[in-house]
């Protein structure tokens, strides 16, 4: 009898387990998963908003009725308005968060500076959303901190009457809750950069823009893009701060899905929710097409492995 070693006891033929741990394999189990878990509900919650509501009751026969009826209640105006706002914050959000970010992972050394100041970032994710919104309104209404301060400073006679229930503090109160979402991807991005290529731009005489602008900022593309959906989505799906800051008067898609779940118009919030999501994909598609001058989103990520 032979005594050399089967190709199992050496290794030379892969067990049945890690033939099936190809990479490959690991990426269709993971859209098969991805697949159940989000895309299944999604189609479902698409399907649903061809049905319509009559006397509080579902009719399950195929129909466009719910779909015309987005546009013939006004909710034009109202979806105009959601895209306005939610651009206008993520904007606001990027031009802050930019400079801080690049101060934070390149402008200052001391890591316990880093560590307090990312902790506070990250701890209104521990919070709930209308426990750190509601305190606003004591904060920016006729009796609260700022008008009282204001009064006592005599730098107004009357309190500020704006502050409060209008698009402006909608604006304050999202660009609060969603600017760590647009920091911390930036932040990431910018701190992988290595140092020795923006102290090679400085030696070969680039100003301080062009390296800002050549060098740090197409680096940091991927955070930046992560961060202008992180923002955008949660965005233009907002609910709690038009509703606790509006005060009714700032309405926004999301207050119609929740009067439309209230009245049990189940097919207009699943019509309502598949636009929502309709505008972030022709959005997100957008922010897509604007990476084609740096060559397309392989080439944006690739500078990470770079």
């Amino acid at each position: 009898m032979s005594n050399r070693p089967s190709p199992q006891s050496n290794g030379m033929k892969p067990s049945v387990l890690g033939s099936l741990m190809t990479s490959e394999n690991v990426v269709r189990l993971f859209f098969l998963f991805w697949s159940l878990i989000v895309m299944v509900p999604l189609l479902v919650l698409f399907a649903y908003s061809f049905f319509e509501t009559k006397n509080f009751a579902t009719i399950y026969k195929p129909t466009m009725t719910t779909w015309y009826s987005l546009f013939d209640s006004g909710r034009l105006e109202v979806t105009v308005r959601t895209l306005r706002i939610a651009l206008t914050v993520t904007l606001i959000a990027f031009v802050i968060a930019f400079p801080f970010s690049l101060w934070l992972a390149k402008g200052t050394r001391n890591k316990t500076t880093k560590a307090i100041v990312l902790a506070l970032l990250t701890i209104p994710f521990f919070l709930d959303l209308s426990s750190r919104i509601i305190i606003w309104r004591s904060v920016l209404s006729n009796t609260g901190l700022i008008n009282y301060v204001f009064l006592n400073l005599g730098l107004t006679k009357e309190p500020i009457d704006w502050l409060l229930y209008n698009e402006w503090s909608v604006h304050f109160g999202m660009l609060v809750t969603y600017f760590p979402t647009m920091v911390l991807p930036i932040y990431m991005a910018i701190t992988i950069i290595d140092d020795s290529l923006i102290a090679a731009s400085g030696d070969l005489g680039a100003s301080p823009a062009q390296t800002l602008f050549k060098i740090i900022v197409p680096l940091s593309l991927p955070g930046i893009l992560t961060g202008f959906i992180l923002t955008l989505g949660p965005a233009i799906a907002a609910w709690i701060e038009p509703s606790m800051l509006g005060g009714g008067f700032v309405n926004l898609l999301s207050n119609s899905v929740e009067s439309a779940y209230t009245a049990l118009k189940y097919p207009v919030v699943a019509a309502l929710s598949s636009f929502v999501m309709l505008l972030l994909g022709i959005l997100v598609v957008a922010l897509g097409l604007l990476t084609r001058r740096l060559g397309g989103f392989g080439s944006v990520f690739a500078v990470l492995r770079s």
